[in-house]
């Protein structure tokens, strides 16, 4: 699949997830098989741009190309203005948020918000794709269904961002309303792939390779987009990749194997973020991994009291220690 003049790896992504794809998960991601990752999202605003958030949110540093990064916002020129900062600060493609459900971005008319408004979806897309055009920069568009059920108006913003230039949809097949509740429509999906010309990326519910292989075959998208199943998991990229390639599923990561990326993601985390932000954002991404394991519940209530990044990452290497022993 292309991007614009990107290549890209493979067919299998990392969705855009705020507070979870940062620069070190993302690096993970692509290292573990993700064929394509977008950021979080980062504000349009400029008065946002200096903050410490959105400076760590504009760190690409080692990161490999093609750099995505995505951009929410309600004002064409401003959201303009934001794709043109982030290509001086190393995107080399924008990616377009009408998706995100939340409360706090839809209320100020972003995200899947902008769904109810076409005349302004239409002048938000054309603001992007003309300023990025000269910097040959690709813009691509992340979208859900519609507002609600009786508004799913998503073929129609489809059709209208291929014409305005956007270079590659992703569709996360439930409306705004819906959140991540329910099941994701499929049937959509097939539909706007069957209606564009350029590609689609599916998402919603793809939390296997088997489930990768059967929305890619039944929507007949270029790729698949892998949002909350990431979480905790990145091996998933690669048993994906090859169970698309060989029809079989790997075996799962070794406890061994478990601890060791879990503990180099770390290290990362710590470096990024420092100490006391780095300790405290660390404690979701442990629990992720280490949620479906033997005993998980009370070491996680024990890891949570610790406040020291040391202490925090030698309590995780002791506690797979032990599921290493139980494992020989």
């Amino acid at each position: 699949m292309k991007i614009g003049q990107w290549t890209l790896a493979n067919p299998v992504f990392v969705a855009p997830m705020a507070g979870v794809t940062d620069r070190p998960f993302r690096k993970l991601c692509k290292r573990l098989g993700a064929g394509y990752a977008v950021s979080e999202m980062a504000a349009s605003n400029p008065k946002l741009w200096d903050s410490v958030k959105t400076s760590r949110r504009l760190n690409h540093d080692g990161e490999i190309d093609p750099i995505s990064v995505q951009i929410a916002g309600a004002d064409p020129e401003m959201m303009a203005q934001a794709a043109v900062f982030n290509i001086s600060k190393g995107a080399k493609i924008i990616d377009i948020n009408m998706g995100c459900p939340a409360k706090k971005v839809c209320n100020v008319a972003s995200g899947s918000a902008l769904l109810k408004h076409e005349d302004l979806v239409v002048a938000i897309l054309k603001a992007v794709v003309n300023a990025c055009r000269p910097l040959n920069v690709p813009v691509t568009l992340k979208t859900r269904t519609g507002w609600d059920r009786e508004n799913k108006n998503v073929l129609r913003i489809a059709t209208l961002a291929e014409e305005i230039g956007i270079s590659a949809l992703t569709l996360h097949g439930r409306t705004r309303v819906d959140m991540y509740n329910g099941e994701a429509e499929y049937d959509t999906i097939k539909s706007v792939k069957a209606a564009l010309r350029i590609p689609v990326v599916a998402n919603g519910d793809i939390d296997s390779p088997h489930k990768a292989k059967y929305v890619l075959d039944y929507t007949g998208a270029d790729a698949v987009m892998i949002g909350r199943a990431a979480q905790g998991n990145p091996w998933i990229f690669r048993q994906i990749n090859h169970f698309l390639a060989h029809g079989e599923e790997l075996a799962p990561p070794s406890y061994t194997e478990m601890q060791t990326v879990l503990l180099e993601h770390l290290h990362e985390h710590y470096q990024f973020y420092g100490e006391y932000t780095g300790v405290r954002t660390a404690r979701k991404h442990i629990g992720w991994y280490v949620e479906q394991l033997p005993k998980a519940e009370a070491f996680i209530n024990r890891m949570n009291q610790i406040d020291n990044s040391a202490d925090q990452y030698k309590a995780v290497e002791a506690w797979f220690n032990e599921l290493i022993q139980l494992e020989q």
